[in-house]
């Protein structure tokens, strides 16, 4: 028998070997899905993307660190859905997360469009980590599936009410909101804060989420002789309310809930933003052990900056990951009792959920823009 024919058959097998090598490393792999779902088109777009790629830096570090979940390693992949800030299309890119078989979903952003889909989620049996949406209802259902790494309204502008009689000493407080399930559920628990602490409430007068005119509302506001006023909305209609108080001379100190503290509103305000306040939920990310280092890895890994809630979606993405390798499993029904008592320090702060999915001891800080930039004044709660 020839060389040629004996070395044969060994290189077909050796070649075998070889081929079936990578299909046994990646039997050992376990694929998993995290859903998300934020507005990736339209006005909020910007915060969606942001969200996002807090959560897609997360699964980027876990698939680094090789993280097991029981004996295989788990392998994360991000399915993204544009909920466009319509409730009505929430509930859709909802349900199409749960047809995908999602592990879980980290999402939504506006609080209008996660408490719907939320009963998706729960009729589903997919556990929702809610990284943006504030209003209290979120967590208030009853639902055993929901869970917050933020702070709820009750919290936040609760602080920003006690704030404005305790501290500000505001005598005659009126409020502006824009009726959506957030700008309306930071108004009314502000509200509640302010007349508990035996606050007088002057005006509270409504808009919507559409307007850009805010005329009428302020002269009525301007005729009580406010000396502060509440805005619950977003950013970009909080610098039209603050350029037109100029115009119109209402002199009352504008005080904004979640969602004004941001960059965009200082640009679009103009002179007109100096000496505003706002609200915004946990601590600022540079005092906290973990926070310059983060933006630092979000810059590098995207080439901008964080906009505002990229570390909170950064945080919900690994607590649903260490729950899934505590529990060794990515079944829901196996890994949410690790998911109620986890506990661990995140970039936003310690995270863990009280007993209806809430954030425990979550913070809110209080800053002012001064000089053309924000500054932190005060933090109220939060670890």
């Amino acid at each position: 028998m020839s060389l040629r024919k004996t070395l044969k058959p060994f290189a077909v097998t050796v070649a075998a070997l070889f081929a079936a090598a990578p299909l046994a490393g990646f039997a050992d792999d376990l694929p998993v899905t995290i859903g998300f779902a934020a507005p990736l088109t339209g006005a909020n777009a910007g915060y969606g993307k942001d969200l996002q790629n807090g959560v897609q830096l997360a699964l980027d570090e876990a698939n680094a660190q090789k993280i097991h979940i029981g004996d295989k390693v788990a392998q994360f992949t991000l399915a993204a859905e544009d909920d466009q800030a319509d409730p009505r299309i929430g509930v859709q890119a909802a349900q199409k997360l749960v047809d995908q078989h999602v592990a879980v979903v980290v999402g939504h952003f506006n609080s209008g469009t996660t408490i719907p889909a939320s009963r998706v989620y729960e009729s589903a049996g997919i556990p929702m980590i809610d990284p943006a949406a504030t209003n209290p209802t979120i967590v208030n259902q009853g639902f055993a599936n929901t869970f917050m790494v933020i702070s709820t309204d009750a919290q936040n502008a609760g602080n920003a009410g006690i704030y404005a009689v305790d501290v500000t000493k505001a005598k005659r407080i009126a409020i502006l909101d824009d009726r959506t399930a957030f700008g309306q559920g930071e108004a009314d628990e502000f509200e509640k804060a302010v007349k508990a602490h035996g606050g007088t409430l002057v005006a509270h007068e409504f808009t919507s989420n559409q307007a850009v005119d805010f005329r009428t509302q302020l002269t009525k506001i301007k005729s009580t002789d406010a000396d502060l006023l509440f805005f619950g909305g977003l950013d970009t209609q909080a610098a039209s309310v603050a350029k037109q108080m100029k115009q119109l001379g209402l002199r009352a100190q504008l005080v904004g809930g979640g969602g004004v503290m941001d960059p965009e509103f200082i640009k679009l305000a103009g002179d007109a933003a100096e000496g505003t306040m706002a609200w915004e939920y946990g601590r600022p990310l540079a005092s906290l052990p973990g926070g310059k280092d983060f933006s630092a890895k979000f810059k590098k890994r995207f080439g901008v900056d964080i906009l505002s809630y990229a570390p909170f979606g950064y945080d919900a993405a690994w607590a649903a990951i260490k729950a899934m390798e505590a529990a060794k499993s990515t079944s829901p029904a196996t890994y949410r009792p690790a998911l109620k008592s986890i506990s661990f320090d995140g970039v936003t702060g310690h995270i863990a959920f009280d007993s209806n999915g809430a954030l425990k001891n979550a913070g809110s800080t209080l800053y002012q823009v001064k000089s053309g930039a924000w500054v932190p004044i005060v933090t109220k709660g939060g670890s």
